[in-house]
């Protein structure tokens, strides 16, 4: 085997990595890139491979900066099997088609706003990701399965959200692990993240690799203050929230604190098809669910429907939003504030004082969404510069990726063979802390992984 890491590499998005395998040439992820726009625009548009060569996709789960560019690939010749989890291929057919979507809007609005010299061009269009979801060959976990030559790959639950999963390609008597992004115990919804079994070489995520996670308790009572605090000023909650997983998890918390009287009853907001979609995807997979979420479908509850909460897909009704008066909760991706609906409230909103900006997840570097975490109080919104007048806080507590202490002990079962750990998917600091720690713990050598940087295992 040789490993190529091409992507979320010294960044924390834009999961891809090469595998070469035998005659083959596979990819692990193939997500998209986000960060400040004409670098993103620069490294989402190419590949430094030809797509034509890649045999087949072993994808670790729907996010898009895992997922992203899959559409891309195949309009620029891929034509081979994608290998994922059967929750992760229909989350990724609304996901992708989405993407494509908003793509097409976000660029016939900057064309028709800004008037550019040149017409911007959607990185894909809805065409591409439709032709790429017959290619999908879902596979259950722990079902050893061949993706080519000589080469099988197994799944387990990763626990991040779901349909993740940790991936074991064997080759010969050679095992890699890949751990897409593995998520903490307790996590609403979903199952606690699986022990991979003894393997060679570990390609591990890092996002937080050198920080120590809140309590989950926390979250609950962090979210009904802010949700008191907002309504009493008579303010909007704005909550940029990714789609999958995260929006979920929120509806399930509120509608704890409402079943529980602890919150003020004012109309919510779900304003995304993506969101709606995702969310039809989670109703049909309650194999995926844990146990506590699973106590809604054994009462006869709808774990993610609550009485004054309204799920929008059309564009129409998500304009009238803007001229609703009074207090509300609006929850619209993209968690990062990248793209989407999301855009358009906070452009209606954030210079507003009386409203808060709930963020809920990991902020990438140059995102609109690390703008608003360090507290700029002019940011561009479609490229136009607008004024930060509302409160932002932070939901860190529901984070869906491991921590220092927990990535550790995710590792452990595997630290008895393992020759050497690659990081990925970390700013500098997280990854060279984790490297650090592993180190120091198991005597094992770890390194955060460069873009380009090539591996013969």
């Amino acid at each position: 085997m040789k490993l190529t890491f091409h992507g979320a590499a010294g960044t924390v998005t834009g999961s891809m990595h090469r595998l070469d395998a035998g005659d083959k040439t596979y990819l692990l992820d193939c997500g998209m890139y986000q960060g400040r726009r004409k670098e993103a625009e620069r490294r989402n548009r190419t590949f430094p491979f030809d797509a034509r060569q890649v045999y087949a996709v072993a994808l670790s789960h729907a996010h898009i900066d895992h997922s992203g560019r899959l559409p891309l690939l195949v309009k620029n010749g891929f034509h081979g099997p994608i290998f994922a989890t059967p929750a992760t291929s229909d989350l990724c057919d609304a996901m992708l088609r989405d993407t494509a979507h908003i793509a097409e809007s976000d660029v016939e609005f900057v064309n028709r706003h800004l008037r550019e010299t040149e017409p911007v061009e959607p990185i894909y269009t809805m065409e591409d990701a439709e032709a790429t979801m017959p290619l999908f060959r879902p596979v259950d976990y722990h079902t050893p399965t061949s993706i080519g030559p000589g080469l099988t790959m197994e799944s387990y639950d990763a626990g991040h959200i779901l349909g993740s999963s940790s991936i074991v390609l064997t080759e010969g008597s050679v095992r890699l692990a890949f751990s897409g992004d593995v998520g903490r115990p307790g996590l609403p919804i979903i199952r606690d993240p699986e022990a991979l079994p003894p393997v060679d070489y570990l390609i591990m995520e890092s996002t937080y690799g050198g920080r120590t996670h809140p309590q989950q308790g926390a979250a609950l009572a962090k979210l009904e203050a802010v949700v008191k605090e907002t309504i009493g000023r008579g303010g909007r909650l704005i909550v940029p929230s990714f789609a999958v997983g995260r929006t979920q998890q929120l509806v399930l918390l509120l509608h704890q604190l409402i079943n529980e009287g602890r919150i003020p009853s004012v109309p919510m907001f779900v304003d995304s098809p993506l969101a709606v979609n995702v969310t039809e995807v989670f109703r049909a997979h309650p194999e995926c669910y844990d146990e506590e979420a699973r106590r809604y479908l054994v009462n006869g509850e709808d774990p993610f429907g609550i009485k004054r909460l309204i799920y929008i897909r059309d564009a129409g009704e998500s304009k009238k939003l803007n001229d609703l008066r009074g207090p509300f909760i609006v929850i619209s991706p993209s968690g990062m504030c990248e793209a989407g609906r999301v855009l358009h409230h906070l452009r209606h909103n954030v210079g507003d004082a009386r409203t808060t900006v709930l963020l809920t997840g990991y902020q990438a570097e140059n995102t609109l969404g690390r703008k608003l975490k360090e507290g700029m109080r002019s940011v561009r919104i479609f490229g136009i510069p607008t004024e930060v007048r509302a409160r932002v806080e932070s939901l860190d507590e529901l984070s869906g990726h491991a921590d220092n202490g927990e990535l550790l002990g995710w590792m452990e079962p595997m630290t008895r063979t393992l020759k050497r750990v690659f990081l990925v998917h970390g700013e500098g600091n997280e990854a060279n802390a984790l490297a650090e720690a592993i180190r120091e713990r198991y005597g094992i050598e770890a390194a955060p992984a460069a873009p380009g940087q090539s591996f013969d295992l």
